[in-house]
């Protein structure tokens, strides 16, 4: 795909998840918003996936460490064909598939996640499986910054390094805000790079809402033999609505009818600037 094409495809994507937020007056929606460019760039790029074989052996896996900003990945998955898309309209409803985190039920979860560390541990699982399989398909863990936190990241970050797994790739979603306020408030984090560098990965920093910079990021990793890679995609949280745009409050707001309408006025109105821009990679 085109660059302007994953722009558009990913203001399509915040759309669709404001509006399942939306109905089911439940959801992550600044998290959401900031994570949908890194994910587009993964879905429709970057991932050897296949929705008609979402178990094929040799396919890339993902796996959404921070699961509690799932809308975005229901939209996608349902858009890449993984489920019907009217199935979206069941979001957090009672007996639904879709709940508030990823649920493995779901053809193209691989793991139930959300409990906040654990997604990188079960990354370096895969990661190493494949490399003692022989095969060749790469890890990609997304995780949250205020999950930095956790001391199982830690412990993995260690085990990523010890056991050379270059198919590993992690990806933080470096928002800069959580529940409770900025993560310098809460724990701080700084400096980031350096100390993921200290762990032995290989770390890129980059614009996490930029889509030239996400898939040739992507596409590069590993950049460095013997290395896991760590993407810091430092990112808006909120992206792309201009009322929830670093507003810590939206970490886990419902838009109301008006605010639905404005997000996805703005939202219309930036697909058609992208396709005004005929940038090609």
């Amino acid at each position: 795909m085109e660059i302007r094409e994953l722009k558009i495809k990913a203001a399509q994507i915040r759309m669709d998840l404001l509006t399942i937020i939306h109905r089911a007056k439940t959801g992550h929606t600044g998290g959401s918003l900031s994570n949908t460019d890194i994910l587009t760039a993964l879905y429709y790029e970057i991932m050897n996936i296949d929705p008609a074989q979402p178990k094929l052996k040799n396919r890339d896996r993902f796996i959404a460490s921070k699961g509690h900003s799932v809308e975005s990945i229901w939209c996608i998955l349902a858009d890449k064909g993984f489920f019907p898309k009217e199935e979206l309209e069941t979001y957090s409803q009672f007996g639904t598939r879709l709940i508030g985190h990823p649920n493995n039920k779901v053809p193209g979860i691989e793991m139930n996640t959300g409990a906040l560390g654990h997604g990188l541990p079960i990354s370096v699982g895969m990661a190493l499986a494949a490399k003692r399989d022989g095969l060749s398909y790469r890890v990609f863990c997304l995780m949250g910054d205020g999950e930095q936190a956790e001391g199982s990241n830690w412990e993995a970050a260690m085990s990523g390094a010890h056991y050379k797994l270059d198919n590993l790739i992690g990806i933080i979603d470096r928002n800069g805000l959580q529940i409770s306020g900025t993560t310098e408030e809460v724990m701080g984090l700084e400096p980031l790079e350096d100390k993921w560098a200290a762990f032995g990965w290989n770390v890129v920093s980059i614009d996490g809402n930029d889509m030239e910079s996400l898939v040739k990021t992507f596409r590069e990793a590993p950049t460095v033999s013997g290395k896991p890679t760590l993407v810091i995609a430092n990112t808006v949280k909120g992206k792309g609505v201009s009322f929830a745009e670093n507003v810590p409050s939206w970490h886990h707001h419902v838009p109301s009818d008006e605010q639905l309408a404005t997000a996805h006025a703005e939202l219309k109105a930036s697909i058609e600037q992208f396709r005004n821009e005929g940038l090609v990679h």
